[in-house]
């Protein structure tokens, strides 16, 4: 199993100094891949633009989106974007596309809240292919939109789908699933994962889905941990009623110390899960480090995997 480290890009406080620290710590360390995700209202950096930076800064790790909201975009544009990301990267970009969960979003960039389904992702991401296969999509252009992508035909793409159904619509375009554990459960990871399996044989997919997941965590002391990640889940579920906000931020995410952060490793790795991506709930980049002693001990290893 593959192991990868998201960056806190939902904490207040970026800059630069922050941001290369933490590239840099990851790049340097026992992680397969260094991601991010995308939100629109909040403090997180634009992400076709904090990855373009990712990729200037580092030459091994793989750049994973976790995800980005293709449903706001226009998709020539994105498939642009992101063929500049994996031109610049040298080919280390691997797309987690979705729909959003957070109509805030939409709000703030003036798209159509009737385009948050999975039905008009598969549109969009059927868009980009053509336009990174060099077809020329929209009448009237010259030649095609480029640059093309490193990789042939583009990037791996991985659907952010959690449900049956979104997973039966992902099985139609996508190589995998970037999913979530939210909890941190080997049991509720299990059964994301049998979904995906499921919906991938169900669509006649002669290759099964990688399988990726993530969750926050906070390494340390029980209690200390779990109050860090509150503090941090509190603002992030900004979109949810309090209460509800309240309740997961007490029950979502990995919250103790090493051995039980391998014990959980060894779980998910027993389950066939490709990658797991740690999602950090502090913006010191220690925190890289700290997990870095954890994985290099990790019995599943950071390397592997498809």
């Amino acid at each position: 199993m593959k192991i990868g480290m998201t960056l806190p890009v939902t904490e207040p406080g970026w800059n630069r100094e922050v941001l290369v620290q933490w590239v840099q710590r990851i790049e340097r360390g026992p992680f397969a891949s260094l991601a991010a995700g995308e939100r629109i209202a909040f403090p997180t950096p634009d992400l076709v633009a904090l990855l373009a930076a990712c990729a200037a800064l580092t030459e091994r790790v793989r750049l994973v989106t976790t995800v980005s909201v293709a449903t706001i975009h226009d998709p020539v544009l994105l498939a642009k974007q992101w063929a500049t990301v994996d031109m610049i990267s040298g080919g280390r970009l691997t797309l987690g596309l979705g729909s959003g969960g957070r109509e805030e979003d939409y709000r703030a960039v003036g798209a159509d809240l009737r385009h948050r389904r999975m039905a008009v992702l598969a549109e969009r991401v059927a868009t980009m292919r053509r336009v990174w296969a060099g077809e020329t999509v929209v009448d009237g252009l010259l030649r095609p939109v480029e640059p093309f992508p490193v990789q042939v035909g583009g990037p791996r793409l991985l659907a952010g789908a959690q449900g049956p159904r979104s997973m039966r619509s992902a099985a139609d375009w996508a190589d995998g699933i970037t999913g979530m554990t939210m909890a941190a459960s080997a049991r509720e990871a299990a059964g994301v994962l049998d979904m995906a399996r499921t919906a991938w044989k169900q669509a006649g997919r002669a290759e099964p889905p990688l399988l990726n997941l993530a969750s926050w965590f906070a390494l340390g002391e029980p209690a200390a941990a779990r109050a860090q990640l509150r503090k941090h889940l509190r603002r992030y579920f900004n979109w949810f009623p309090d209460e509800e906000a309240e309740q997961m931020a007490e029950s979502c995410g990995f919250a103790g110390t090493g051995v039980e952060m391998e014990a959980f490793l060894q779980a998910l790795a027993d389950l066939g899960t490709d990658e797991f991506v740690f999602i950090p709930t502090s913006i010191d980049p220690h925190e890289v480090d700290r997990v870095a002693e954890v994985v290099a001990s990790f019995s599943g290893g950071a390397t592997g995997g498809r």
